[in-house]
């Protein structure tokens, strides 16, 4: 089995998620791990399973306007956030609106505060909907994975993101 994962990632939290969800999915398959920025040279059909996600901005998907305040964020002189390299290229948004028709199966993720998710909103659902609509099949909820207040992962969101990546890929196995 081949799985893609694709991240957007301003403050490392969500590529830290990533590499651990590829972390689970390595026990029962092959699995690369690509920015949101890179992820157009990749050709989906030759992947089982694609996995996206992304930070939550603004109750949803990052845009080129939340990803430049974000990095904003990050320069204010009392701030001890470090962005990405690539924070303000183009993101999972921008990634999803490149893909055209697609199929095979799917999962969706995120990053947002811990709250409830009318208070922080949830951009996993957005990332499900947008490759329902490119003709994805999505074997999996929408998943969130949380940081706090200081856009630190929550404890134990790591190992919880492997073991989500584990149970994708028994889920992919049982529907096939």
């Amino acid at each position: 089995m081949q799985v893609l994962v694709v991240y957007e990632s301003m403050y490392g939290n969500t590529r830290h998620v990533a590499e651990a969800i590829a972390k689970g999915i390595e026990a029962g398959a092959t699995v690369k791990v690509v920015a949101a920025a890179d992820a157009k040279n990749e050709n989906l059909a030759t992947y089982d399973l694609v996995v996206a996600g992304g930070p939550t901005h603004v109750h949803g998907m990052s845009r080129a306007s939340t990803r430049h305040g974000a990095v904003e964020a990050a320069e204010e002189p009392d701030s001890t956030l470090t962005v990405e390299p690539d924070a303000e290229s183009e993101g999972v948004r921008e990634w999803l609106a490149s893909l055209g028709s697609a199929t095979g199966d799917a999962a969706a993720f995120d990053t947002r505060y811990d709250g409830p998710v009318l208070f922080t909103g949830r951009a996993s659902k957005s990332i499900a909907k947008k490759l329902g609509k490119a003709g994805f099949t999505l074997i999996a909820d929408p998943e969130s994975f949380l940081v706090d207040k200081q856009t630190a992962l929550e404890a134990g969101e790591e190992e919880r993101a492997s073991q989500w990546g584990r149970s994708l890929v028994q889920e992919k196995r049982s529907r096939s």
